[in-house]
């Protein structure tokens, strides 16, 4: 009876996952992330007041321009990305994490985090597949449209920004989440 009940358990397990995880779509060329990319960090710089500031000093930047979160109890999340450093592309990353508990819906952000130092990119380069809150941590800054960062301020060696469809960033985490260099 223990050993049903444990494979009806695990069989729902797997059912709720293949719905909560939502399939990669197409992959988007190089081209196609690239442009996605500037677009979401151009969109960025023009709604927030010293964000252009900002940008300039980080040494490196990683663009997530769609990051689909879904979930019907367990739940997941991945988007693709460009990191640009010195203002080219330095390589191509997805992100991916999976989560537990009450969840029910679909939603798409995008996330940008920023390499303010050369050790903290340097520290980010040398993991295969770099986890958020383990192998660094991402200070997510909150800012509404309209609203300003005082780039004095910002003394952390990674900062994030996750913006929702409006433009609005809201306040969530990035924890658990892990960033892998892909190939396109």
């Amino acid at each position: 009876m223990k050993i049903l009940a444990a494979s009806l358990f695990a069989a729902a397990l797997a059912a709720a996952a293949s719905f909560a995880v939502p399939p990669p779509a197409q992959a988007a060329s190089g081209a196609e992330l690239e442009r996605d990319a500037n677009d979401t960090l151009h969109s960025f710089v023009r709604q927030i007041g010293g964000a252009r500031e900002l940008a300039n000093k980080a040494v490196g930047i990683l663009v997530f321009p769609s990051v689909i979160k879904a979930g019907f109890g367990v739940g997941g999340e991945y988007g693709e990305g460009l990191l640009i450093v010195d203002q080219r592309p330095a390589g191509y990353y997805n992100m991916i994490s999976a989560s537990f508990g009450f969840q029910l819906g679909a939603q798409e952000r995008s996330v940008i985090i920023m390499f303010m130092t050369q050790s903290a990119l340097d520290a980010f380069y040398r993991r295969a597949g770099w986890k958020v809150g383990v192998d660094g941590s991402v200070t997510i800054i909150t800012v509404g449209v309209g609203g300003s960062i005082d780039t004095d301020k910002v003394t952390e060696p990674v900062i994030g920004f996750i913006l929702d469809q409006k433009g609005l960033m809201y306040n969530l985490t990035l924890e658990g989440t892990k960033i892998s260099k892909i190939e396109r």
